[in-house]
């Protein structure tokens, strides 16, 4: 009866486990005879590398915590709890950027990153604290409601070993990465783990290449029968193996021969091999190979449009995926109406000096900049809106096609008189020569 239950039981029920929280079973061996979990990846210069990249890269951004205006503006929330938490000090331990670069770096080796919230008795949010992802399983209770199970460990608290926390939905800010139910995120390295794998396993090779003094591994043939074979081998090795002994001197008695059986590095394509692998652990985290050190690709034409993609195709979805995690975990209901969270990166999407200058006279221009705009973006002071610091300017010859010519009708004159009737007595036109909302300028 319970294997039919099973079967008629309603598709939509959710079930009392997550699919997604038992990924743990994906680390351990590779294909080829490496285990690769989160320590023995970040072991590799090019998984460490992208780690820390991007880590580092969200880590560094601006978060900033806005309210609505009545104009629908913005304007910076300072006067909210979290706006300090986010931006400067989630807790009394961290800063802000290591906060970020914790969870981030939780995010890229295991697919998720917990936070558990910390309220005072009035319900507000006072700290933030990152939980370690491989101890933390996501489940459902009987009413289907999710719940968090956090098992200690002795680094937590050395009165409770082998014990284990349940935490509420409420109490914890979770960032799932990318999953297969919208719920818990898979692992990057357990997904990859064949490829970080045969990159480990190539660099073990190499390791033992050069330990071996960069020279092949063999048979010794005697005429002969040898008493002790295992003598002969270990005080081989001890004389002529590793790099300290490399290019010695070999000598042979009683018709000993030495014949290399191992194919050479350049044979086997060692080089290029691993410089493969290093493009292929670049690609499961979508970055630059020349971010990673790669620059065989790279030139002075395309090495900048390689920045701004990674900045709009492998750091807008993670921001993304922070912006409204947050929103979700740290707002109430009333306070999603009036509030949001945003990551600025438009410092990254800044271009070389000269052309942020034109551009910024375009903006200016065309009148959708002012001067005080312009100098928030390049961390200048602002100028006082007296001095015309808030003024927003347009060229004086911009008209309507219609009023086209009108001045050209009387040699140029801009008197009353070269002006048709009906535009007597009536105020400017919006963006003609003289208006005097946005100044014209000349």
């Amino acid at each position: 009866m319970g294997f039919l239950s099973n079967i008629f039981r309603g598709r939509d029920a959710p079930a009392n486990r997550t699919s997604g929280s038992a990924y743990s079973f994906f680390m351990g061996g590779s294909t080829s005879g490496k285990r690769v979990n989160e320590r023995t990846a970040m072991q590799m210069t090019a998984v460490y590398s992208c780690v820390r990249i991007l880590s580092e890269a969200v880590a560094s951004l601006p978060l900033q915590f806005y309210r609505y205006n009545a104009d629908s503006g913005k304007e910076k929330a300072v006067d909210h709890p979290l706006y300090f938490l986010l931006h400067d000090e989630p807790n009394p331990e961290m800063t802000s950027f290591v906060f970020r670069e914790t969870l981030m770096t939780h995010l890229l080796l295991w697919g998720n990153a917990y936070s558990q919230i910390i309220r005072n008795a009035r319900g507000e949010i006072i700290a933030l604290y990152p939980l370690m992802p491989d101890r933390m399983e996501v489940n459902r209770d009987q009413d289907g409601q999710i719940y968090y199970e956090y098992y200690l460990s002795s680094d937590d608290a050395h009165t409770m070993k082998g014990t284990s926390v349940r935490l509420q939905e409420q109490d914890v800010l979770h960032i799932p990465g990318l999953g297969f139910d919208g719920l818990v995120g898979y692992s990057p390295i357990a997904m990859a783990k064949n490829a970080i794998g045969m990159a480990i396993a190539c660099e073990e090779y190499g390791a033992k290449f050069f330990a071996n003094g960069a020279a092949p591994s063999g048979v010794l043939e005697h005429p002969g029968t040898i008493k002790d074979p295992s003598r002969v081998r270990e005080s081989w090795q001890a004389t002529f193996g590793g790099s300290a002994n490399a290019n010695k001197v070999a000598v042979l008695e009683e018709g000993m021969k030495y014949t290399p059986i191992s194919i050479s590095p350049n044979e086997a394509q060692f080089l290029e091999t691993r410089k493969f692998q290093i493009d292929e652990i670049a690609r499961i985290f979508r970055v630059p190979p020349h971010m990673v050190g790669d620059l065989e690709k790279s030139s002075f034409s395309n090495i900048e449009q390689q920045s701004l993609e990674f900045v709009k195709y492998t750091l807008d979805p993670w921001v993304a995926r922070w912006e409204q995690a947050m929103v979700r975990a740290l707002l109430t209901p009333e306070e999603k109406k009036k509030y949001f969270f945003k990551f600025n990166v438009d410092g990254l999407l800044r271009g070389d000096y000269q052309s942020r200058m034109a551009g910024y006279v375009t903006a200016r221009q065309k009148g959708w900049m002012s001067a005080n705009d312009i100098r928030e973006l390049e961390n200048l002071d602002r100028i006082p809106a007296e001095a015309g610091g808030d003024l927003y300017l347009i060229n004086g010859n911009m008209t309507k096609l219609e009023d086209a010519g009108i001045f050209a009708a009387d040699g140029g004159s801009t008197s009353d008189d070269a002006v048709p009737e009906q535009k007597k007595g009536q105020p400017p036109d919006e963006g003609g020569q003289q208006n005097k909302k946005y100044g014209g300028m000349r």
